[in-house]
């Protein structure tokens, strides 16, 4: 069962590289940490970078970041994504 993150700002320090899994298609949009691991969940299909750019501003959204600040260092076509804090 997976923790809602309600704030997770203390995340969000510059140059920290933040390891994800993300589900594209899902049923409904989410962050949350299950066994020790970031997990975001996006509605839009994994089709011409759709997806990661709303994983980008949902993770944004849950760190309290702009999406400016997040550069996708690793995985544009994986389920396993790397996103640096900028």
């Amino acid at each position: 069962m997976g923790v809602s993150l309600p704030g997770p700002s203390h995340l969000a320090v510059a140059g920290t590289c933040l390891s994800l899994r993300v589900t594209a298609g899902a049923s409904r949009d989410g962050t949350e940490l299950r066994d020790d691991e970031l997990r975001v969940r996006a509605t839009t299909a994994p089709e011409g970078g759709k997806a990661d750019a709303a994983v980008r501003t949902r993770l944004a959204q849950a760190l309290g970041v702009p999406k400016s600040r997040l550069r996708l260092v690793r995985g544009r076509t994986a389920r396993d994504k790397v996103f640096e804090i900028s």
